[in-house]
């Protein structure tokens, strides 16, 4: 290499025609056609020959000698057709040199320029070769194809980005924007990126139409679904998240009122124990419509017969038929403040398998003895027919809680079989339930419930009572089902029920998780030797499955194995996280609705606990928790709490 020898280089995806001006310990230092100078390693350079420049001609005249050469290798490139060449080579699929190339392109006597405008054509299409400077080597048919097909999807997302940026730019100027036939696509695309953010397969190319159009991906996205009518101002989103229809499939509705039309309780139940004499109850909030579980009690002198009775969903829905398949894939029934999502069709949760006063339903009945004591005699569990006299709500039972004998003992029953659970070390955690009701009218009700009422209190204790018994039922049978078990907490911070509101929620930091599993085991937050969960079928498919393995004890189905019963868990681990996130986002949404009009207002706040910059707190009124940074504690209108930590 000499001192002004012409050479080319890549930079920046160009091509650039450059002179040597000096060459000095494996450097060169270049004069370049844009008139600047640059020091490269020879390796760099991706072109040379033997044509050169008399450095003496001086600087102007050699950038504009540079620009006449670069120009004319150039237009050397609109004789060179590389659609056709590939054509003819591609079947040999071998490298071909850039000499051999140059000859293909120029056959009479091809000189530098020549090899250079056969390097630049190359380098600026490479859909039908690999191009590495000195050599090119055909793509196959296939990937040609490919390459095509891409360049045509790059194209159409750059249109699409130019387009609907400009298009929703000009739409947040109208007062009642509509959707042009044209643009629904890329509304369709900005849905999928506000529900599902980086997870998106249109994630980057939403990005970049939400830039052109000014919009912040992060907090403008909603608006502008919501302004186009894509949304409604206060969507549950969560549902659209997760594909979960509030609507049943037309077939299983079809199917749903054809068991409903052509069933007969009363006759086609079985051999069943009648118990449509007893003097039945259901116990439910005012709203309720899907009545599942039902108590009797019976004084016979020296001892109660406590009758705790739930609904036999699985004798109207068998496994694997058409409303059992969607019954699992939904998991449960979401309940929400401003909508109810049933896991069963109306027409059963509400009507068929719903205990509803004065009709004879099918039932699966735990029948306790228990001592005037409150200690429990002996128990059985039966397939039955029962008949509910009494449809009361939470309301009711509180209202007669000392008048009415059943009711008091019941309460009595409770009362007791709590103490000995938490003698075996159960964990009590008394918390209140805050309520968020959204009426028909859009307006929005918040209440605290005590769950310590006399009403709630007595159908808590009993129901895990018949939990319990049908645990260690199916244990004794040596059934599997899918128990429920919890190790002992981290940490004790009180003793039985004597916890304050901020230790009751401290110790709930300190619960461990309960376990899913087919085989029993201790629950250690419920102080019980096993536990499973059956006394709300119509509600939860898990309760549903495990029925079924008591079903089959009473020789009604075929049980389901241990391997059945873990398919179960989990395949319902994923719907069933979505349950939950859905009711606890839906909650907090309508609850910070509601505390908008509230906003100034003094609230009374509990620290729960401090970490580096920043306080956790505990809004008692709401049982809401937040973080609070330490510098707002000042501005922030509450009157704080601290409790010392324990």
């Amino acid at each position: 290499m000499e001192r002004g020898s012409i050479v080319e280089y890549i930079d920046r995806q160009k091509i650039i025609c450059s002179v040597v001006l000096e060459v000095k310990n494996q450097r060169l230092r270049l004069l370049t056609e844009t008139n600047r100078e640059v020091n490269l390693s020879p390796r760099r350079l991706s072109h040379t020959c033997n044509m050169r420049l008399d450095p003496s001609m001086g600087r102007i005249k050699m950038v504009d000698s540079l620009k006449e050469i670069s120009a004319r290798r150039n237009a050397l490139i609109g004789n060179i057709d590389i659609k056709e060449l590939w054509e003819v080579l591609n079947t040999e699929q071998e490298w071909i040199d850039l000499e051999t190339m140059t000859e293909f392109c120029f056959p009479d006597t091809p000189n530098c320029d020549h090899e250079s405008s056969v390097q630049r054509a190359f380098f600026n299409n490479k859909l039908y070769f690999k191009f590495n400077f000195d050599r090119f080597f055909p793509n196959t048919q296939e990937h040609v194809e490919q390459k095509i097909a891409q360049e045509k999807e790059a194209a159409r997302r750059n249109h699409m980005v130019q387009e609907g940026g400009d298009w929703l730019a000009g739409m947040l100027n109208e007062d009642h924007p509509s959707i042009p036939e044209d643009k629904i696509e890329i509304v369709n695309l900005l849905k999928s990126f506000y529900l599902f953010e980086k997870k998106s397969e249109h994630y980057d190319l939403c990005k970049a139409v939400l830039a052109r159009a000014g919009i912040d991906p992060d907090e403008g996205i909603f608006k502008v679904l919501a302004k186009l009518k894509v949304f409604d101002k206060n969507e549950n989103t969560d549902l659209h998240r997760y594909n979960i229809s509030s609507d049943f499939p037309e077939k299983v509705i079809d199917f749903a009122t054809e068991r409903v039309r052509s069933a007969q309780p009363t006759k086609d139940a079985g051999p069943r124990k009648d118990l449509t004499m007893l003097s039945s109850m259901t116990i439910d909030g005012q709203s309720t419509l899907d009545f599942d579980d039902a108590i009797s009690i019976e004084d016979h002198g020296d001892h109660y017969r406590l009758g705790i009775h739930i609904v036999d969903v699985g004798h109207y829905i068998k496994k694997g038929d058409l409303i059992d398949r969607e019954a699992i894939s939904r998991g449960s029934s979401i309940y929400m403040p401003d909508q109810k999502i049933p896991m069963l069709p109306t027409s059963l949760a509400e009507d068929l398998c719903s205990l509803k006063a004065g009709q004879p339903r099918p039932a699966i009945s735990i029948l306790v003895n228990l001592d005037r004591f409150g200690e429990i005699i002996d128990y059985e569990i039966v397939p039955s027919m029962i008949k509910v006299e009494h449809q009361l709500t939470y309301y009711d039972v509180n209202t007669i809680a000392k008048d009415d004998q059943r009711i008091i003992i019941l309460r009595d029953i409770a009362e007791k079989f709590r103490q000995k659970r938490l003698a075996a070390g159960a964990v009590q955690i008394t918390l209140p339930d805050i309520n968020v009701w959204v009426g028909n009218n859009g307006e929005i009700t918040v209440s605290r419930i005590n769950r310590e009422s006399p009403a709630r209190m007595l159908v808590a204790e009993i129901m895990i009572m018949a939990n319990w018994l049908m645990a260690k039922f199916l244990a004794k049978h040596n059934i599997p089902a899918i128990y429920r078990s919890q190790k002992a907490p981290r940490d004790r911070l009180y003793k039985g029920v004597e916890g304050t509101l901020f230790q009751n929620c401290m110790q709930r930091k300190q619960l461990s998780r309960f376990m899913l599993g087919s085989e029993p085991e201790n629950h250690s937050g419920l102080g019980l030797n096993a536990y499973v969960t059956a006394t709300s079928p119509i509600r939860k498919y898990f309760d549903l499955a495990t029925q079924r393995q008591i079903r089959a004890v009473l020789g009604l189905e075929a049980p389901s194995t241990s391997e059945e019963i873990d398919g179960i868990i989990q395949v319902l681990e994923l719907p069933m996280s979505h349950v939950m996130k859905i009711q606890n986002n839906r909650h907090r949404y309508w609850l910070l609705k509601y505390l908008e009009n509230k906003i100034g207002q003094k609230e009374e706040a509990i620290v729960l606990y401090k970490k580096r910059n920043n306080y956790q707190i505990l809004i008692p009124e709401y049982m809401i928790e937040r973080d609070l940074p330490v510098s707002a504690i000042c501005r922030y209108r509450a009157v704080l709490i601290c409790i010392p930590k324990i």
